[in-house]
């Protein structure tokens, strides 16, 4: 890797704001914002919108929508050609 050209890669914490769950990770990201973690450091924190623990597809919530019944109620309304 060429030195100098890289974004800085260290620890960074990620907060859910639709769950609150907090996550220490690695990442290139960085923020204004600091949390003390469990261990007693300071990390970047990153407010994200959704993430895995929030999220209806992992989450278990996910809505299955009827597409046969939809293209069915299409077709009655216009026909079929």
């Amino acid at each position: 890797m060429k030195p100098g050209i890289h974004p800085a890669y260290g620890p960074v914490v990620f907060r859910d704001s639709a769950s609150g769950t907090v996550f220490l990770t690695r990442s290139t990201m960085s923020s204004d914002k600091t949390i003390a973690w469990e261990d007693g450091n300071t990390y970047p924190l990153v407010d994200v919108e959704i993430s895995a623990a929030s999220h209806p597809f992992y989450t278990g919530t996910a809505r299955v929508l009827d597409t046969a019944g939809r293209v069915e109620r299409f077709e009655r309304r216009y026909g079929a050609r």
